[in-house]
């Protein structure tokens, strides 16, 4: 990318009117063009095998497949890719979260549009961007790990990335018959890894598992618990 190409990125929210207006605001900067939309992580997936961004702007809460899986996901199949985090939820188990998903950068949705241009703009040249709030943070937490470049880095997840998947839609009330069809295998598979799920986390119920799902901000706590 020379300095006379503006950098290219995709959007990913699931929320419509807040996608459509970044979307707006980042065309509205000559430095800046959106190639390409997504509603939920799965969608970005997609896209990704498709199309080629300088930057991917993740939200994180989202259905299907949220934006750290997401970002797992899209870093599995391309290590070069670069994610940066705009997110409403800004705490610190979020923060580790998108930096062990491997994300480049997190930036608040109430940050104002000259920071976020300016975010995309460093991800894109292949610098780690946070806003102040976050790096002050991440830099007097003791127990994240830090490279040599002085970043923050972090241990990895537990769940591989289709048993975090799977854990989503779970939580989310998806039924094994949706799940057989999400993942494209047969109903006793998907039992089957279910069970190994509940296993490896040693948590024995549905209910259990929403819990866990909200606790690790896989999913929003608005998701209702209920038992089978």
């Amino acid at each position: 990318m020379t300095s006379s190409q503006p950098t290219t990125i995709l959007v990913v929210d699931d929320h419509t009117v807040v996608r459509q207006g970044l979307c707006a605001l980042l065309e509205a900067d000559g430095r800046c063009a959106v190639v390409g939309q997504a509603s939920n992580g799965r969608e970005a997936l997609e896209l990704t095998r498709s199309i080629r961004a300088n930057v991917i702007l993740m939200d994180i809460a989202m259905p299907v497949l949220n934006g750290l899986e997401a970002t797992r996901g899209i870093l599995t199949a391309n290590p070069t890719a670069r994610v940066l985090i705009l997110s409403a939820h800004s705490d610190d188990a979020y923060v580790k979260r998108s930096i062990e998903a491997g994300a480049t950068g997190f930036i608040e949705k109430q940050s104002p549009v000259n920071l976020l241009i300016k975010a995309i703009l460093e991800v894109a040249k292949g610098n780690s961007f946070f806003s102040s709030a976050v790096a002050r943070r991440l830099r007097d937490d003791s127990d994240l790990p830090v490279g040599r470049d002085g970043l923050p880095r972090a241990n990895g997840n537990r769940l591989t990335p289709r048993e975090s998947a799977m854990l989503q839609l779970v939580a989310e009330g998806a039924s094994n018959k949706q799940m057989a069809a999400d993942f494209g295998i047969s109903i006793k598979t998907i039992e089957k890894h279910r069970q190994h799920l509940m296993e490896k986390l040693h948590i024995h119920d549905t209910a259990g598992l929403t819990r866990y799902a909200i606790a690790q901000g896989v999913i929003e706590c608005s998701i209702q618990v209920t038992t089978e």
